[in-house]
């Protein structure tokens, strides 16, 4: 079993940032990927960025040039800044992690961007 645990959301101003974190723990020999992906009241599930072992990052076309994310392997923990925070990117952000192709999430943590 893979445990995937978030941090870091919370309350933003419309121009804020935050960063989210999620810490990989539990039975990881190896892990392939690492994304996050966010959900939206009455909206499905969207990828946000995602990279891989090597370091290949990619992200959704409404987020490029704001958010960033990054991972530190010796730490199976990967991460998201997200600055510029729109109102549109309020949602409920969930860790994935892909280990020998089976994929893992986290529990979701909440973030809301509102004046």
């Amino acid at each position: 079993q893979v445990q995937l645990v978030e941090s870091g959301g919370g309350l933003v101003q419309p121009g804020g940032s935050l960063r989210l974190s999620c810490v990989a723990s539990g039975s990881i020999f190896s892990i392939n990927a690492m994304g996050w992906y966010r959900q939206a009241p009455g909206k499905q599930r969207e990828l946000v960025a995602a990279i891989t072992s090597g370091g290949y990052r990619n992200y959704a076309d409404s987020v490029k040039g704001r958010f960033t994310i990054s991972r530190d392997n010796a730490k199976n923990t990967v991460y998201l800044q997200m600055n510029s925070l729109k109102t549109e990117d309020t949602a409920v952000y969930y860790c994935k992690a892909v280990v020998a192709g089976l994929g893992y999430w986290g529990q979701g943590t909440q973030v809301t961007v509102s004046s």
